[in-house]
């Protein structure tokens, strides 16, 4: 079922690998889609739009038509949405035992906030992460929407499906995945709190070791207002990365202790300073130094390594990045855009002949997007 965020990913990661899905939308309420213009729908890629009114029991009925040759159905509305639609877990999996149901919200399926609203800087907020995102003295800043809709919710709900279709070779039967952005978020901080156990994490924030406090982690600003990211942790890496710097790297290890860590920072950001980062660039670029340029989307796009690795392909007329992972033995091809997938030769795959998809057409029960 099309929706922001997390199932809009997690389709995309499932198509890319070469699954065959269809995206389903209601026609009085905007898609994710809609959002942008169909050309710019990338994350919309791979799979086809069609628009269903299922207040008509024939939409209702087309949906679950579909679920007897599914493997899976993701839905991300808020509990108890697709129940009040018909489309909950009970009478799809009728119509096939098999069907794992993958579900994506922001609170989870059960819990004091789960039929509340919410966004990705919420999710970080309430599990403590955008609390450590900020130096010392400065506001929390949102990574984008990077963490809660896509690293917490998207892949956690495309590992849930993939898990739920592996034991189900063993089982025979479909399950429910519970995929919440907010478990999601609080799984990736795991790291923190053994650190925060072992009482190597301070509460105040822009004092630890990962969040702006060390020397040998931080980003400075170059002579032309760009920026260059360290992550210099090891010693080796940070001696190599002081002498590259031009500084003296005898004294390297005394920078670890936190107390010295201001008069670090402060003698790093001199140096970097007063050179352009186009310097730097060169200076790192053969360096085991952990030392990289800070890049805009479009620069990233033109660097030699992506460029080598082919991590960025073109679909349609405009380049994305490329699907992920890669396999030795599979091969995965060049994603097609979101509304260049022919939706009559999809749903035939599905065992929806045209001609069925061509009178619910007409019925006003389907609204076809264009494609060839």
């Amino acid at each position: 079922m099309d929706c922001a965020g997390p199932c809009q990913f997690a389709g995309m990661l499932l198509a890319d690998l070469g699954a065959t899905l269809i995206r389903i939308g209601r026609p009085l309420e905007p898609t994710a889609g809609d959002l942008l213009p169909p050309q710019f729908d990338f994350v919309g890629r791979g799979r086809p739009l069609v628009r269903v009114d299922l207040r008509k029991r024939a939409g209702l009925e087309f949906v679950l038509q579909l679920c007897p040759s599914s493997d899976a159905l993701l839905e991300g509305f808020r509990p108890g949405t697709m129940e009040r639609l018909g489309l909950g877990p009970d009478p799809c999996r009728a119509r096939n035992p098999a069907l794992v149901y993958g579900r994506a919200t922001g609170w989870g399926q059960h819990g004091p906030l789960a039929p509340r609203a919410g966004h990705d800087v919420n999710f970080l907020a309430l599990s403590g992460a955008l609390y450590c995102m900020r130096e010392a003295d400065r506001r929390p800043v949102p990574p984008l929407n990077l963490l809660g809709d896509f690293g917490s919710g998207g892949m956690l709900l495309a590992v849930g499906v993939l898990s739920a279709l592996f034991e189900r070779h063993h089982s025979g039967r479909g399950q429910i995945v519970d995929a919440a952005m907010i478990d999601g978020v609080l799984l990736m901080m795991t790291w923190l709190h053994g650190f925060a156990a072992a009482g190597q994490w301070r509460q105040a924030p822009g004092c630890n070791l990962l969040d702006g406090g060390s020397p040998m982690y931080n980003v400075y600003e170059t002579a032309d207002g760009g920026y260059l990211a360290v992550g210099a942790l090891e010693g080796k890496f940070y001696r190599e990365f002081l002498d590259k710097l031009g500084l003296d790297p005898a004294g390297a290890m005394s920078d670890y202790a936190p107390e010295n860590w201001a008069a670090a920072r402060s003698r790093i950001a001199q140096a970097v300073r007063a050179r352009t980062r186009a310097h730097w660039s060169k200076i790192f670029a053969d360096a085991n130094a952990c030392a990289t340029p800070v890049l805009s989307p479009e620069e990233s796009m033109r660097h030699p390594h992506q460029v080598a690795r082919e991590a960025f392909v073109r679909v349609g007329d405009y380049m994305q990045p490329a699907p992920a992972p890669r396999f030795e033995r599979m091969s995965t091809d060049t994603p097609k855009a979101a509304n260049a997938v022919s939706l009559s030769e999809t749903l035939k795959s599905f065992g929806i002949p045209q001609s069925a998809t061509d009178l619910l057409t007409a019925q006003g029960v389907l609204t076809v997007s264009s494609a060839p």
